[in-house]
């Protein structure tokens, strides 16, 4: 069993938990810094939709949303709670070109290996209109493995701009640090980036 089946079996067995964590969480300051840089209408990504909490905020905003999870308890979640379908794909499927004007990769492709994200990244930026911007977050360090029956990839500062040198049209718009907004975890630290495609 591969890091990404532990991942994908501790989403499916502890989806109950996981959504109860997650669902009611208020997460509309970085919503909105992120739907704020975009046209009404626009067209957004959920890459790893989770409980499907923020796929339904941009659609009561009036967004256009294709929402994608790999664990198949949550996509059935996420589908009626939102009320539109979310497919079940993996990161590494994504293969689109210019498709949409916003990216939004919450707390979901930090649990790729840092080569596979790599990979995953690059389809990120190709599935990206002219202009579009991605929002993604890690948790704050340069730890890589293992914890608590997930595979995690963290990011600070210093690691994200060497991993991001690879790719030369998408730059770092803004990023910001804050404490994890579930009860409890603040002193938990995550790195919050918006990037725009030149």
């Amino acid at each position: 069993m591969t890091m990404n089946d532990r991942t994908l079996e501790y989403y499916d067995e502890q989806f109950k938990g996981f959504v109860e964590d997650t669902l009611n969480v208020d997460f509309t300051g970085t919503q909105n810094k992120f739907i704020n840089r975009l046209e009404s209408g626009s067209h957004i990504l959920d890459f790893g939709c989770g409980s499907g909490r923020d796929t339904k905020y941009f659609l009561d905003q009036g967004f256009q949303v294709t929402a994608i999870d790999a664990s198949v308890e949550l996509c059935k979640f996420a589908s009626e709670f939102t009320g539109i379908k979310v497919k079940r794909m993996f990161f590494q499927e994504l293969s689109e070109i210019e498709a949409y004007d916003g990216i939004w990769a919450c707390s979901s492709i930090l649990h790729l290996p840092y080569d596979e994200l790599q990979d995953v990244f690059l389809k990120m930026v190709v599935a990206l209109k002219y202009k579009g911007i991605i929002y993604t977050s890690f948790k704050y360090g340069t730890f890589e493995g293992e914890r608590n029956g997930r595979y995690f990839t963290d990011m600070n500062e210093e690691k994200f701009n060497k991993f991001l040198e690879q790719f030369q049209d998408i730059k770092v718009e803004e990023f910001w640090v804050t404490g994890d907004v579930r009860p409890g975890r603040g002193d938990e630290k995550w790195l919050n980036l918006i990037l725009r495609k030149a």
